[in-house]
């Protein structure tokens, strides 16, 4: 059975849908209709129902599903123990991360896996965590780094650093006493926040939940789509942010910014790897994860 066959009959089969498998494997619907078609022929069996809104896998297809995930996943374990076996390293690194591990952490992890394999080609993409999680549920993406931890039944969530948010705002936004903000305070001060689906976000409102404290009690007046932007929206005095520390160091050393503790909540974290349950990565995947294991800020805080 063709390997490229096996891969579209297993996307067609956890997407129930001949478009959204071309749209995953970069395909054209006619050859994804072509591979299943060919592979049908081979088995001598159909594999798929097609009804007007999506395909149904017949017993003939829920039979092979295992097998032909099985067969794909040794595939890549035999080109793994080759790859050893050669000694150096090829290939690309695919790394999706969210915006603050990919704005203030990933380029020093990035430079050290390349001084190390110098011959791997390194490709990321800096996108939300949601869009992260849905990439590795799709098999799209092996390994991603986020910020906040997801209950995805699918997919390993792996803490490797940890982060403390920080309320943060402009130099005399508050008057010069103020050394602490209650809760109620933070409700009624104008909030420049990073879009819903950011980690940042979720964590935000995951520590105000547990106080009683929903985002409609929140007064959002802006929502952008970088922490570089937000960071100019709070310099300019437009509100307050909670911003990972990691991501202000720079402003912190020129005193651009005041922060302040909110009493009785405490906004730390840990950033996450992502990757699917029961999947065997590639070499580099796993070597870029062993990098990520011995960081000198990797956390051994038991997963949730």
């Amino acid at each position: 059975m063709n390997h490229d066959h096996l891969e579209t009959f297993i996307v067609v089969v956890e997407q129930k849908s001949f478009s959204e498998a071309a749209r995953i494997l970069y395909l054209s619907q006619p050859t994804v209709t072509s591979h299943i078609q060919a592979l049908e022929n081979a088995i001598n069996a159909n594999l798929f129902e097609r009804t007007k809104k999506h395909v149904e896998a017949t017993p003939a297809a829920n039979l092979l599903y295992p097998y032909a995930k099985n067969i794909l996943d040794t595939q890549v374990r035999a080109q793994n123990e080759i790859d050893q076996l050669m000694g150096e390293l090829h290939g690309k690194l695919v790394i999706a991360s969210s915006l603050t591990i990919g704005e203030s952490i990933l380029p020093s992890l990035l430079y050290e896996f390349k001084m190390k394999y110098p011959k791997v080609e390194l490709n990321t993409e800096i996108i939300n965590s949601q869009h992260i999680v849905e990439l590795i549920r799709n098999s799209e993406l092996e390994i991603g780094l986020i910020e906040a931890w997801l209950d995805e039944p699918l997919l390993h969530m792996e803490p490797f650093m940890s982060d403390e948010l920080l309320l943060v705002a402009k130099k005399d936004f508050f008057t010069n006493s103020k050394k602490i903000i209650t809760v109620e305070e933070l409700c009624s001060t104008p909030l420049v926040l990073r879009e819903r689906g950011s980690g940042t976000r979720s964590v935000l409102h995951q520590y105000l939940g547990k106080m009683g404290v929903s985002s409609e009690d929140l007064n959002v007046v802006l929502e952008l789509g970088s922490t570089e932007s937000v960071k100019a929206a709070v310099e300019a005095g437009l509100g307050v942010s909670i911003i990972s520390k990691h991501a202000i160091e720079k402003e912190l050393s020129l005193d651009l910014f005041e922060t302040y503790p909110i009493k009785n909540v405490e906004l730390s974290r840990h950033f996450y790897i992502a990757y699917k349950k029961r999947k065997t990565l590639s070499l580099i995947s796993e070597e870029f994860l062993h990098l990520l294991r011995n960081n000198e800020h990797f956390s051994t805080t038991e997963n949730r």
